[in-house]
C-alpha cells in the first residue's frame, strides 16, 4: 500500500468511527482558482476531502412546500456534526505534519451571489460523491441529496477519488416540488434568483431566521428510491 493509500485509509477510518455517512477526496488543483481565499493559501492545498452527513427522514417528511422548524433545527445541528468532524479531522492531519483548513458546511461570504469560501458540491462532485443535479445540488446514488456536506482542504499525500459518470437519467421529481419553480429539465437553466427570491420570503415569514428550503431535498432520494 503507498503512503498516499495509507494516509487515506487513515483518515476514512476516523471519519467513520465519527459517523459520518460519506468520504471522498477531490483533486482540487484545477479548482482552486475559484476558491474565496488568499491565493497563496489555497495554492498550498492540493487536495479537499468532502464529508456528507445523511439527514433525518422523518424530519424530512414534515416538509411540504417550505421550511418547517423541525428542519431548521435538524439544518444547524447537522452543521453543527460536519464542523465538528471537520475539525478533528484536520487535527488529525496537522499532528501528522501536515497542512489542513477546515471549511464551514454553512458559512456564506455573499448572500446575493449565494457563495462561501468554495463549492462544498463541487469539492464533493471532484471527490465522487455525486454529480450537480437539476435541482442544483449534489445528487448521491444511494441518498439523493439528503445530506450536508463540509470540506477540508490539505497537502498531506492522499489518493484521490475520480467524478461519477452519472446524471439525474428521467427523474424529475424536483421540478414540480420546487415552490419557486426555479429547477427547471435541464441543470443549466436552473433560476438562481427565483430560489433565492422564494428562500428571503422564507425568512420575511418567521419560519427560519436563515436562507434555507428544504423541498427539493426532500423530493430527491436517489436511484435506489426511484
Amino acid at each position: 500500500m503507498t503512503k498516499e493509500q495509507e494516509n487515506r485509509e487513515s483518515l476514512k477510518n476516523l471519519t467513520s468511527e465519527l459517523g459520518v455517512s460519506l468520504f471522498g477526496i477531490a483533486d482540487i488543483t484545477e479548482a482552486r482558482n475559484e476558491f474565496n481565499l488568499d491565493r497563496k493559501l489555497r495554492n498550498t492545498f492540493v487536495r479537499g476531502i468532502s464529508l456528507g452527513q445523511r439527514l433525518i427522514q422523518s424530519v424530512l417528511e414534515e416538509i411540504i412546500d417550505r421550511p418547517t422548524p423541525l428542519y431548521f433545527h435538524l439544518y444547524r445541528q447537522v452543521n453543527y456534526f460536519l464542523d465538528r468532524a471537520a475539525l478533528l479531522l484536520s487535527v488529525r492531519i496537522q499532528d501528522s505534519g501536515y497542512n489542513a483548513l477546515p471549511i464551514p458546511a454553512s458559512q456564506i461570504i455573499d448572500w446575493e451571489r449565494q457563495q462561501g469560501h468554495l463549492s462544498h458540491k463541487k469539492i464533493g462532485h471532484l471527490a465522487g460523491l455525486g454529480w450537480i443535479g437539476r435541482n442544483n445540488l449534489l445528487v448521491n446514488p444511494q441518498l439523493g441529496s439528503q445530506f450536508r456536506l463540509v470540506t477540508v482542504l490539505t497537502d498531506m499525500p492522499l489518493y484521490p477519488d475520480k467524478p461519477l459518470d452519472l446524471d439525474c437519467g428521467e427523474c424529475m421529481l424536483c421540478l414540480s416540488s420546487c415552490p419557486a419553480a426555479a429547477i427547471k429539465e435541464t441543470k443549466g437553466e436552473f433560476d438562481h434568483q427565483a430560489c433565492f427570491e422564494k428562500l428571503k420570503e422564507f425568512r420575511r415569514s418567521g419560519i427560519v431566521s436563515q436562507f434555507i428550503c428544504g423541498v427539493c431535498v426532500k423530493a430527491c432520494r436517489g436511484f435506489s428510491e426511484l
